[in-house]
């Protein structure tokens, strides 16, 4: 008796298959995902899903390593990812814990202070340069304002112009004034991002700290909110960005004035 082969002979006189080829098969390589990565993915996911909502606390460490099976440390990495993110707000203690953050323009305009300060305090950017960018967006922002404003926007442009008339150059709040017509301004523009941004740029780098705000500056920096308002009440974008681009050429040039005087001061020369 004959052994049996080891691959059966085809039966019919129809030809053998023939070796498919799958060297073009579209196969992709999947990334592997840390753990870490993935706790993070899946309760960034959960937060903005309003799984979790604003003000809500996580499960503890212990829980949520026991449900993804993977080690406290591994959730401490992952929450403090998410602390980095401006999602969640951690507090130690025995009624502490990981909250989770309101996330909107608001939370935007706090995160960019927050990392902006941090920047300027190492010392990689100047606050110049921070002023340079907030200046920047002012123009535009007149703009859109004088677009996009309502009634309720107007009242409160106007209402932050009358405190300034009603305040002295020499009170502290005129520099936090200044912020707020500015502020007030970018908010008509109904661009919540550039909101955000224009709120955190006055609160880190405020125009009038870079100008000795004498009673002339203190005048003429009102005047130049008066124009801007008029021209955005009546919907005039070009008169609006025109108002807001001598406004800023005016405080740049007393800025450049009081650096040049600090100079003269430091190298012993009259003022």
């Amino acid at each position: 008796m004959s052994a049996s082969p080891i691959i059966n002979a085809p039966t019919s006189d129809k030809a053998a298959p023939r070796p498919v080829d799958n060297a073009d098969v579209p196969f992709r390589a999947t990334p592997v995902v840390r753990p870490r990565q993935q706790v993070e993915t899946q309760l960034r996911q959960a937060i903005l899903d309003g799984v979790f909502r604003h003000g809500e606390r996580l499960p503890s460490e212990a829980r949520m390593a026991e449900s993804f099976g993977v080690s406290r440390a591994t959730v401490r990495e992952a929450l403090r990812a998410l602390g980095e993110s401006g999602l969640i707000v951690t507090s130690p203690g025995s009624m502490g814990g990981s909250f989770v953050q309101q996330v909107d323009h608001h939370t935007l305009s706090s995160i960019v202070l927050e990392r902006l300060s941090n920047v300027l305090g190492c010392g990689s950017v100047t606050y110049e340069e921070v002023a340079s960018f907030r200046d920047m967006l002012e123009v535009p922002s007149a703009r859109l304002a004088a677009q996009n404003r309502t009634d309720a926007n107007l009242a409160a442009i106007r209402k932050v112009i009358d405190d300034e008339k009603a305040t002295t150059v020499d009170d502290p709040n005129v520099i936090h004034l200044n912020a707020e017509f500015h502020v007030a301004l970018a908010d008509a523009t109904a661009n919540r991002v550039l909101r955000a941004f224009v709120a955190a740029l006055h609160r880190l780098a405020h125009p009038l700290a870079f100008v000795d705000t004498d009673y002339e500056v203190g005048t003429y920096s009102v005047r130049h909110h008066i124009d801007i308002y008029k021209a955005v009440e009546a919907q005039d974008s070009d008169r609006a960005a025109a108002a807001m681009t001598a406004h800023l050429n005016y405080l740049d040039a007393h800025s450049r004035l009081r650096a040049q005087r600090r100079v003269r001061f430091r190298s012993g020369l009259p003022g």
